[in-house]
């Protein structure tokens, strides 16, 4: 959630919250994290954790870059917070505006789509509520589970590729880790199945 999106819909915020969805910080002012310095990264982390802290009384432990840019210098401030950086291998294009059926399409049958994928949609697209519901049908259908993000991501002993996939550091095990097929969708600011407002 950006600060401003928090400012603007304390409820749906509170909502969100109620409902046990994870909240995600994607920063206070949705800036190019890579320009900015490690403070200022943190003042834009801290200052979007406070407000939903306040809103809420939950302390936020992940967090998606806006553009998905990011350096070491962010990586290891948001690691330096306690939170964990979050990237994704499938993107649903929905903020190309290009309409319901292509979201479904391009989601649905990604290249990259397979266990552990997370997806990348918008509530701010103008489709993605209308394309929704069929996208998440549609990996149902694949035999996917949607999951939390809270409970796919490794956390700890893992390596990033360039495609935003983690993978477990060689040597090292993950207790708990599911083997099922899972994948999650990525929207920063409302439940992966609650239409926007």
């Amino acid at each position: 959630m950006t600060g401003e999106w928090v400012r603007k819909y304390p409820d749906d915020v509170k909502a969100i919250a109620a409902a046990g969805h994870d909240l995600a910080n994607h920063s206070e002012n949705h800036k190019q994290m890579s320009r900015l310095s490690a403070e200022q990264c943190r003042t834009e982390l801290q200052k979007a954790h406070d407000r939903v802290k306040e809103l809420t009384g939950f302390d936020m432990t992940l967090f998606r870059p806006p553009y998905g840019d990011y350096n070491n210098t962010l990586v290891q401030t948001v690691n330096d917070m306690g939170y964990h950086c979050v990237q994704w291998d499938v993107d649903s294009l929905d903020w190309k505006d290009y309409g319901a059926d292509s979201i479904i399409n391009t989601v649905v049958n990604h290249k990259h789509l397979g266990n552990g994928s997370i997806i990348l949609m918008h509530n701010g697209a103008k489709y993605t509520p209308e394309a929704l519901e069929a996208v998440i049908l549609g990996l149902q259908e694949k035999g996917y589970t949607i999951v939390p993000i809270s409970e796919l991501i490794y956390k700890e002993n893992y390596e990033m590729d360039h495609e935003g996939r983690q993978h477990l550091k060689e040597g090292a095990t993950t207790p708990g880790a599911s083997s099922s097929p899972s994948v999650t969708p990525v929207v920063p600011q409302t439940p992966a199945v609650q239409p926007e407002r």
